[in-house]
């Protein structure tokens, strides 16, 4: 019993002399053992970057977006009717809200009565036509007519010259008195006078003629190649009757696109002024992802890739299949308001992202709706095929 303990107090001593907890025979295989275990977790981790973790990249920073349609009238006037409310499904061309037209009606009835009116003077032009093509036509009857009388006025004048020289003649021996060579000498300057007059009329009806001629032509050239349909005035009228019908469409707004009413800010009763956004439609069958990837995550992206998108909405159980389509053409830090300026003397390299937009199944979104700034998280299979 006294060796017992003696040898008690020298193990005792031996423990509380801080040697190893572990036997020395126990303390190898325990090394072997944890070298193995860091050997296989390393080992799993390399399996799993290569067999898993190389196949795909995912991101939580990613949101939904889409095309949103702004509702603005082309047309200002007077809120008459309002159809649609905030968060209320509309289809494409249904009726959102109207204006009152009795402006547009009544510049509608004055472009009616002014392209009847423009019809009718191209029908009154083409009467004009022919009203001086017939009056050119009696014109250039009367050159003839005074032709004639100047061959008259002619033959007269020859008579008179004969009569007189024949007296003028006699008149030396005494044979003709004096009385009778001068009543013959004023019946010739009365016929010199009577063919320089017939002349002159056949010189003023071919003037009249000519210039009836111009007359008609300048008329016929406003409507030559032209029918009621395609004349000038005809086709300005038609276009403004077309303007003021366009009007009188745009006082019933129409929705653009499928969606639902967002940031509807009208009410009836309000003057609305051309361009003044009336209300938002968002497309909820037709959204997409932006998901902010870091740039060291993108070196194996490409377009066309698959991916698996879920919301935070509807949680992992719902996942939404889309693809690849594009990407940013810059950072978001470049796109800011004041980009960052990295040429200073206290840099600080930051990893930054690139949104990837990724395209949504439609038939999934209708299944399961979502709604634009939703936060999802967006997964890319970096081994499917573009």
């Amino acid at each position: 019993m006294s060796d017992d303990v003696q040898q008690q107090p020298a193990a005792s001593a031996s423990n509380d002399g801080g040697g190893s907890v572990v036997d020395k025979k126990n303390r190898k295989p325990l090394l072997i053992g944890l070298a193995v275990a860091v050997v296989a977790i390393a080992a799993i981790f390399f399996l799993y970057d290569v067999l898993i973790g190389s196949r795909s990249v995912s991101t939580d920073n990613a949101y939904v977006g889409g095309e949103s349609a702004e509702v603005t009238p082309l047309t200002a006037g007077q809120v008459a009717e309002v159809h649609v409310t905030d968060t209320q499904p509309v289809r494409k061309g249904q009726i959102l809200f109207r204006l009152d037209d009795k402006d547009q009606r009544i510049a509608l009835a004055q472009a009616e009565a002014q392209l009847e009116y423009a019809t009718r003077r191209y029908g009154q032009s083409l009467a004009n036509n022919n009203a001086l093509g017939a009056a050119a036509d009696a014109t250039a009857a009367q050159i003839n007519s005074a032709i004639a009388r100047q061959a008259s006025a002619k033959a007269t004048l020859a008579k008179a010259q004969e009569d007189f020289r024949r007296r003028d003649s006699l008149a030396a021996g005494g044979a003709v008195s004096g009385e009778e060579l001068t009543s013959a000498r004023q019946a010739l300057a009365s016929a010199q006078a009577g063919a320089a007059e017939a002349a002159a009329a056949v010189a003023q009806a071919r003037a009249n003629t000519n210039s009836a001629r111009r007359q008609e032509e300048a008329s016929v050239a406003l409507t030559r190649g032209t029918s009621n349909q395609t004349a000038p005035e005809v086709l300005l009228a038609k276009a403004q009757l077309a303007t003021a019908q366009l009007a009188m469409e745009r006082t019933v707004i129409r929705a653009p696109i499928d969606g639902v009413i967002a940031r509807r800010s009208i009410q009836v009763g309000q003057k609305i002024d051309v361009g003044v956004v009336a209300m938002m439609i968002v497309p909820v069958n037709a959204l997409y992802v932006d998901a902010n990837f870091k740039e060291d995550q993108l070196g194996k992206v490409r377009s066309g890739q698959t991916a698996i998108v879920t919301s935070d909405f509807y949680g992992d159980d719902v996942e939404f299949h889309g693809k690849v389509v594009g990407f940013s053409g810059g950072t978001g830090a470049a796109f800011s308001l004041i980009p960052a300026q990295n040429a200073t003397g206290n840099w600080i390299k930051v990893v930054q992202r690139l949104p990837v937009r990724i395209e949504l199944d439609p038939k999934e979104l209708q299944e399961h709706p979502l709604r634009i700034g939703l936060s999802m998280e967006a997964k890319i299979d970096l081994t499917s095929k573009d």
